[in-house]
């Protein structure tokens, strides 16, 4: 249940010539002499884009009533000057220290009942009306004041909603959590039904009872929980939708968005909810330094954007040009990296690249966060990369606009991923991802793009769909994921899948629940296994994570089972045909050997080939145009020059394709 959403507003892209390239900028930290040095420095990196004024409250209003706006008036005259386009932020990421000061019950309390003091960031709640008030407040009067500035492109609303705190325990949290639930379930007897309040004397006699989780003497009501979790992700929303809108009621033709942190580490909201109040989807990404393979992480994340973007072109709003400041050891980027994470995010959909951010800071906590212009001044290699990737962003152009081919689809729901992470579970180590994030990299490295795809959404046109722990599923989604397999496709559903529904009811009758009659399987029980244990399958892979106790019917067919005491002899591995295509089941997580092998078996069946002849090290994606136009995206991630099957014209370069791709390199080929 969410509040009504609000109409778009036109394409940001109808603004911005050619692809969106830039980043954050705060000149509010620097003098004007360094301002008007950044506007040449941005005309030599090719910048055609930048978000301003989204931490800068303090100084555009540094009283209550009284505002500054002279040097953001000349920075946006300078920059319309230039031809660069502006993201203005409503400025409420971080409220003013007069107004804590002033209302202190804005400030966020966590489930123990500290209460999180300014110093920092983000240090709000939500629910606070106080804090709305003043929000809006602000927003209209920066809103009045450049509504018809012609450097105006899009509201940057906020930033990074959920980051750092995702959850409420105030008193005014509590009161609007009570509220959200009667508007979610009407009366306390459909509420107690829902949570089933029957076990352990939980049962409420009214709303006002009711309070969010927090620390108690053990384990809480899943049903709460997971509610609460839904809550807080809805209350941004309504603070987001409260904020645009005053946007839409003075500048109803400019569109806005929010950046959003799709990750494969980022759970807090539910993006794919989020997705239909947005005019263009806007992401920030960071790479884990320590991860070898971070080059896969980012394709995830970049995949499940577009998916968020219901496959439309996408904004990454920022990322690093090389070290970040907030990780325990912050390595700079190896060569070329910023190259091939800047276009691997433009392979896989983004019509924007942008950094946090212009210019390193000389103070404050992300003073060693790497920007465009780095403390070193131009004479650096992080410059001469910046100069060098809008060199490239201007020559690809012909991108903008291409859509992302896939015929992979991975099923993707935000409430599966924190139910089935909640407390008291049959094995508290599994991870939702675990199973998808394996079958990702299996795909990637052989050169296959997989669409991430909510429950609800369309899984037409996919030959291949990936169910990864969808541990709760409402009989909608169930249907739909079967009828896509009736229609002919190759349907994989994993472990720990289908079991309880959207309020966290267990479907009886055995399991897989949901997916019991569309797999032909039934397991009794569950037989999580222990850190560091495994277990061998027939076909020789090795599970890890899980195994269950799994009977199949006279229609499905074993292809592997499980070869160890107790379950020495029971399925593992099962296929059935259901109308013109199948539905297998896997009821462990393979190995890395396992998973590709079983992906060898789903793509054969479902006919998905790779992009092109895979090469050691190279990452590929294509992009198609409306006209018919496809562009191949070559990223070679090893050390060592890569042979790429492609005829073509290389845009970066401007000449025919050679067939080679230099090492840690880019290709992007207009294809013939």
């Amino acid at each position: 249940m969410t509040s009504p959403s609000i109409p778009r507003s036109p394409s940001v892209w109808n603004s911005i010539g050619g692809l969106a390239y830039g980043g954050d900028y705060n000149p509010e930290q620097w003098p004007r002499d360094v301002r008007l040095e950044d506007i040449e420095l941005m005309k030599e990196a090719g910048v055609n884009f930048l978000s301003v004024g989204i931490f800068s409250w303090g100084l555009l209003e540094p009283s209550e009533g009284n505002y500054d706006f002279g040097w953001l008036d000349e920075v946006m005259d300078n920059l319309h000057g230039a031809g660069i386009k502006v993201a203005l932020a409503t400025a409420t990421a971080s409220p003013p220290a007069w107004l804590v000061r002033k209302y202190p019950e804005i400030l966020p309390v966590t489930a123990e009942g500290t209460r999180l003091e300014r110093g920092s960031r983000r240090h709000y709640t939500p629910s606070s009306a106080v804090y709305r008030r003043y929000a809006t407040g602000i927003t209209r009067v920066i809103a009045e004041r450049y509504k018809d500035h012609p450097a105006l492109a899009l509201w940057h609303v906020d930033n990074e909603l959920g980051c750092h705190v995702g959850e409420f325990h105030g008193e005014e949290d509590a009161a609007a959590f009570r509220a959200w639930l009667e508007r979610r379930y009407g009366t306390i007897e459909d509420l107690n039904e829902a949570w089933g309040t029957a076990f352990w004397s939980q049962h409420y006699a009214s709303f006002e009872e009711i309070i969010p989780p927090g620390a108690a003497p053990t384990t809480l009501n899943p049903g709460q929980q997971l509610d609460f979790v839904r809550f807080n992700s809805w209350a941004f929303i309504d603070y987001y939708r409260e904020l645009l809108a005053v946007i839409r009621d003075v500048t109803p033709n400019v569109p806005a968005t929010t950046n959003f942190m799709v990750s494969s580490a980022t759970k807090t909201l539910d993006y794919f909810d989020w997705s239909k109040d947005m005019d263009v989807i806007a992401n920030d990404h960071y790479l884990v330094a320590a991860d070898p393979e971070r080059n896969i992480e980012l394709a995830f994340s970049a995949d499940l954007t577009r998916g968020v973007a219901g496959g439309d072109p996408w904004i990454l709003m920022e990322h690093s040009t090389s070290a970040v400041n907030w990780q325990p050891h912050n390595q700079p980027k190896m060569p070329g990296e910023m190259l091939r994470n800047s276009l691997g995010h433009v392979a896989r959909g983004a019509d924007g690249v942008m950094f946090f951010q212009w210019r390193q800071s000389k103070a404050g906590s992300e003073k060693f966060h790497s920007a465009m212009v780095p403390h070193a001044g131009r004479d650096t290699q992080v410059w001469r990369n910046v100069v060098e990737l809008g060199d490239a962003l201007d020559k690809l152009e012909p991108v903008k606009g291409s859509r992302v081919e896939s015929r992979v689809a991975i099923v993707f729901d935000y409430e599966a991923w924190w139910a089935s992470e909640l407390d008291s579970h049959p094995n508290n180590s599994l991870k939702y991802l675990d199973t998808m994030r394996a079958f990702h990299r299996s795909l990637y490295l052989r050169g296959v793009t997989a669409d991430f795809v909510h429950p609800s959404g369309d899984l037409s046109g996919y030959d291949l769909i990936l169910v990864c722990t969808l541990y709760c599923v409402t009989d909608a989604a169930a249907a739909s994921i079967a009828a896509a397999a009736e229609g002919g496709a190759t349907v994989l559903i994993s472990y720990f899948s289908g079991i309880v529904d959207e309020r966290d009811h267990v479907r009886l009758g055995g399991y897989p629940g949901a997916f019991r009659e569309l797999l032909g399987v039934r397991s009794e029980e569950f037989h999580p296994l222990f850190p560091g244990a495994s277990v061998t399958l027939s076909d020789g892979a090795v599970g890890t994570v899980w195994s269950e106790h799994v009977s199949a019917g006279a229609t499905t067919e074993v292809l592997a089972t499980f070869t160890d005491y107790p379950l020495d002899g029971v399925p593992a591995l099962t296929r059935r045909t259901v109308g013109n295509g199948s539905a297998w089941y896997l009821a462990t997580l393979p190995d890395a050997g396992g998973i590709d092998a079983l992906t060898t078996r789903l793509i054969e069946e479902a006919g998905v080939n790779a992009v092109t002849e895979v090469s050691p090290g190279v990452e590929l994606t294509r992009r198609r145009a409306e006209n018919g136009r496809t562009f191949l995206f070559a990223i070679n991630h090893s050390r060592e020059d890569q042979p790429v099957k492609a005829d073509g014209e290389e845009l970066i370069s401007g000449a025919r394709f050679s067939g080679v791709v230099p090492a840690g390199g880019v290709a992007v080929i207009a294809e013939d």
